[in-house]
């Protein structure tokens, strides 16, 4: 049993989501600021997440005004719901179906959606923040990016910041990659070259011609 959903600050708000027609809910992690659940709501899965009693940091708000601005480039899902609940804020929204790149299998039209979302997020004057962590990037049949706590409207690093991770770092995403898709050190310099000339230029063009050799 998850002690968190005993604290006296998270039960009221748990008895209060049912009493609002939510259903199944279920805990699903704890974040540095936030408790996350998944839950059901007019039969659609959601997530909700609740920030931390303990947590200094308020910025919930911030978050929902971000998806609600980029909600029209089904970038991430929809937000459903934001408000205060005994002074703690909480966020409701869609639920993105799918695994973290971190376990998933990757096809080759998950490399150009991720490209294409990482790249809006570019264009909007976006940044993510923790893309190169691998944790928020969601792949099922279409590829999500969530959790924007820390993102802001600053120079964006998106898309070289998820694609160094899958093709130029060596770690357990790549190493995957490379192996399931056959790739070698030859791949992985023209990866490189290319990001570099996308951060100067903004140029996306090259990028995909490399990804349409894959």
């Amino acid at each position: 049993m998850v002690p968190e959903l005993f604290n006296p600050d998270v039960r009221p708000f748990l008895e209060w989501l049912k009493e609002r027609g939510f259903s199944r809910i279920e805990f699903l992690s704890k974040g540095t600021t936030s408790l996350v659940f998944r839950a059901h709501l007019g039969g659609k899965e959601v997530v909700v997440k609740l920030a931390r009693p303990d947590s200094p940091r308020k910025n919930s708000s911030r978050e929902a005004e971000i998806i609600r601005a980029i909600e029209p480039f089904r970038v991430t899902p929809p937000l459903i719901e934001h408000g205060t609940f005994n002074g703690l804020d909480y966020i409701v929204r869609g639920f993105a179906e799918g695994r973290e790149i971190l376990k998933a299998r990757l096809k080759r039209r998950h490399f150009f959606e991720i490209a294409m979302k990482t790249a809006t997020l570019d264009r909007l004057g976006l940044d993510h923040g923790q893309m190169q962590g691998g944790k928020h990037i969601i792949v099922g049949e279409t590829v999500w990016i969530i959790d924007f706590e820390k993102a802001n409207w600053r120079k964006p690093n998106n898309l070289t910041s998820a694609m160094s991770m899958i093709f130029v770092g060596k770690n357990a995403v790549s190493e995957r990659v490379y192996d399931d898709f056959n790739l070698d050190e030859g791949f992985r310099e023209e990866m490189r070259d290319v990001l570099r000339e996308y951060k100067r230029t903004g140029r996306l063009s090259s990028v995909l011609d490399v990804l349409s050799r894959l």
